[in-house]
């Protein structure tokens, strides 16, 4: 649900000048009006990956931290200015998880808003079914205080704190119907 507030109401001063006439300029973008700059609030993009065994059992892992701390998620974060969203993915379940993966498609993406130093970042989540390659074994690293193998019969979207996390989960589940 897209917050009441202007996405830049955090933002007091200009960024070009410093001015404080930093003002609405339409519903996601402020307009200095001391030397006329428009800044205009784009969503960032994240990614998650969705990686499953043989098993039948989806990799998540535990938030190290907040938001939404010790609840579950699926490997993942922001991409990188510069960064391919594929490459993104394959970065972030490194860095968390220890394993390499391989992108075997894009499954669809989500809104989402992300609280981080009592700001809210809006972002496009992108969704990626992924494979772990090799015979790298998951182990908790970075923002991840845990990984866990869990059964895709067991999952339970209200113990995933991202809300864009909980609703892929949830549609995960519907396509296994």
């Amino acid at each position: 649900m897209p917050s009441a507030r202007h996405p830049l109401h955090d933002f007091l001063f200009c960024p070009r000048c410093g001015s404080s006439q930093f003002e609405p300029h339409d519903a996601k973008a402020k307009r200095c009006g001391e030397c006329g700059f428009i800044f205009y609030h784009n969503a960032a993009t994240a990614v998650a990956a969705i990686v499953t065994d043989p098993q039948g059992r989806l990799l998540v892992t535990r938030r190290a931290f907040d938001p939404a701390r010790n609840t579950l998620d699926l490997p993942g974060g922001f991409v990188d200015p510069g960064e391919q969203a594929e490459a993104a993915v394959c970065r972030e379940v490194l860095e968390e998880t220890n394993c390499r993966v391989r992108v075997e498609e894009f499954l669809f993406s989500l809104p989402n808003e992300y609280i981080y130093s009592g700001h809210t970042v809006h972002t496009t989540d992108l969704f990626f079914r992924c494979t772990i390659e090799g015979n790298d074994i998951p182990t908790a690293h970075d923002d991840a205080a845990e990984v866990i193998w869990i059964p895709l019969t067991e999952l339970n979207p209200a113990q995933f704190g991202l809300t864009s996390i909980r609703q892929g989960i949830e549609r995960l589940l519907k396509s296994l119907i």
